[in-house]
């Protein structure tokens, strides 16, 4: 915080101090330590916590980094499907509960498993081998997925929702033209970080939704799980660009996607 020794105002209380009335001074002093304040400020970031939100109260579409974007503001709950810790049996150390790995509860539809996988039996878990990054967890899969690796229970296969940034797919993003795979940049009005990310899995139809990952680079550092924790306040913008993957290009780390959503001239501004 910069404070200026003897701002113009408080000067000028100084010289009337010797005339005044006691009370009148007191106003004076009042009004001086508001001016300073406000002058600090100036010279201070703004508190993201208290930064509003755009006045975004609907999806919409608009022109942004040269292309056609469709923009939504959401709450974001904590997906971490594709980790490949993020189920097991019990004893096990995961991001998640099993409870979570089903989609959410909408009337009239039964609740699907989606965020493990499982054998013909559709039943029993997929469990990783020895030579797969955790043995004795589930496999945890994604939507989308790295076409060039034909091994389905491969958990490499799919996007690992703890380093890769990444938004579920929506009722509302897929009315836009969206697809699996396209690049999105994600916004947070509370912190007033923003991020490049990829359209990574679905099976929450709000899209409400993002990856470990995602959250803790918008600056929710408090995250560290999918257990019991999520940005509760529709405070979160995310921009997606349609058909900007055709190739369904797969991103092993977040550096190769930031790379490639930069050659795309996409901004986060």
């Amino acid at each position: 915080m910069r404070l200026n020794p003897q701002p113009s105002f408080w000067r000028g209380a100084i010289e009337l101090s010797q005339t005044l009335h006691p009370l009148a001074l007191l106003a004076i002093a009042a009004a001086a330590v508001l001016s300073l304040t406000q002058e600090a400020c100036r010279d201070t970031p703004h508190d993201a916590a208290a930064t509003p939100c755009t006045n975004l109260t609907a999806p919409r579409t608009i022109r942004s980094s040269g292309r056609t974007a469709f923009e939504v503001r959401v709450k974001m709950d904590v997906d971490v499907d594709g980790a490949p810790n993020a189920y097991g049996p019990k004893g096990k150390k995961t991001l998640d509960i099993l409870e979570h790995a089903y989609s959410p509860k909408v009337q009239g539809k039964p609740r699907e498993l989606v965020g493990y996988m499982t054998e013909d039996d559709h039943g029993t878990p997929t469990i990783q081998g020895k030579d797969d990054p955790y043995p004795g967890y589930y496999v945890s899969q994604t939507d989308f997925a790295d076409i060039h690796n034909p091994r389905m229970e491969d958990p490499r296969r799919y996007v690992d929702a703890a380093t890769i940034n990444y938004v579920v797919l929506g009722r509302a993003a897929i009315s836009g033209g969206v697809q699996l795979g396209d690049f999105v940049t994600v916004y947070s009005c509370r912190t007033g970080k923003s991020a490049y990310a990829i359209v990574g899995d679905s099976g929450n139809e709000s899209g409400a939704e993002g990856s470990l990952a995602l959250v803790r680079s918008l600056g929710y550092a408090h995250i560290v799980n999918g257990i019991d924790e999520s940005v509760d306040n529709p405070e979160i913008v995310i921009r997606y660009f349609p058909h900007s993957n055709p190739k369904k290009e797969f991103f092993k780390t977040q550096a190769a996607l930031d790379q490639a959503a930069k050659k795309l001239g996409l901004n986060t501004e």
